[in-house]
């Protein structure tokens, strides 16, 4: 799959925000995802320093794209040319969080109402960067409000080289089933990459998908969570660890990037997706969400495992 100038394998690994930090993204790029996402981050926090901000900008992997929020086109315009983004191969423009205190501020899904200034922030980020543009999207505000064949023609017009649909609206959040017909109908009217992105879990699944709706690429977020051998499974790559052996390396990460103090709270969502995948029992999971050392999971872990 070709997006600008960067050729991409077609398994991403979609944003989730608290989930999908860097150390997420190493594993799964290690398990063959083409390219993996930061999570969501504030244009406007880039450009006015704050370092919490930055915090997210950590690599990973080479195929890394940054994923910015904005309601204003002349600051994601002054965002796209800060050194601090430099490393990244893509620019991909939020337009489809549906979180209140993101909706309210005129940003992520709410641009799915307001396509004028969709558009201008699309073109203030071409203008302003020599690197390919993104837009992940929905399909529409609610369900009276269907529009991402309208969306996503507005994104080609405005210079972007992709968008990735997630087939669901606002009003959905991530309840209920993805229409992956609607996703269907924007690959039919855009000429550019199209990544469909919703309630994709397995292999099989996202093999189906690509299949039967014609789309270029899937994106894959809640189905990867435990699972980062679904992007093996995908890409063909060689990838025999164990989900005991991908837990420790995960931990490994984490301890190095955040320290053991914060890396242990930080990876308890991850910890619970891991052991469900791995049919471990719901007390046992209970035990490891209470501890706080790192000593002491190891060897819980173990005698779990083992």
């Amino acid at each position: 799959m070709k997006i600008g100038n960067e050729s991409i394998a077609p398994y991403i690994l979609a944003p989730m925000a608290g989930l999908s930090d860097v150390c997420f993204r190493k594993i799964c790029g290690e398990a063959g995802a083409g390219l993996v996402v930061t999570e969501m981050v504030s244009a406007r926090g880039l450009v006015y320093g704050s370092e919490n901000t930055k915090e997210l900008l950590a690599k990973g992997i080479e195929k890394t794209a940054v994923q910015l929020f904005c309601d204003e086109p002349s600051i994601l315009g002054d965002c796209v040319q800060l050194p601090d983004l430099a490393p990244f191969c893509i620019i991909d423009i939020n337009m489809g969080c549906p979180v209140p205190k993101i909706v309210k501020n005129g940003m992520g899904s709410a641009l799915l109402l307001d396509l004028p200034r969709a558009s201008k922030l699309i073109e203030s980020a071409r203008l302003n960067s020599t690197k390919p543009i993104s837009v992940k999207m929905r399909i529409g505000w609610d369900s009276t409000s269907i529009n991402a064949v309208d969306f996503a023609k507005m994104c080609e017009d405005s210079g972007a080289s992709m968008v990735c649909v997630h087939g669901r609206t606002r009003e959905q959040g991530y309840s209920g089933r993805a229409d992956w017909e609607e996703i269907g109908k924007v690959k039919r009217a855009v000429s550019i990459p199209v990544v469909g992105n919703g309630d994709i879990t397995s292999a099989p699944e996202a093999v189906e998908k690509i299949n039967k709706y014609g789309v270029d690429g899937v994106a894959i977020g809640r189905g990867a969570l435990g699972n980062p051998q679904i992007f093996a499974s995908l890409s063909g790559r060689e990838y025999n660890k164990s989900i005991y052996e991908v837990i420790l390396e995960h931990y490994r990460l984490a301890v190095d990037f955040y320290g053991e103090r914060r890396a242990i709270p930080l990876m308890r969502k991850h910890l619970n997706y891991y052991l469900k995948h791995a049919e471990v029992s719901k007390s046992l999971r209970a035990e490891m969400n209470t501890i706080s050392k790192y000593d002491i999971l190891l060897d819980t872990l173990r005698q779990a495992f083992v």
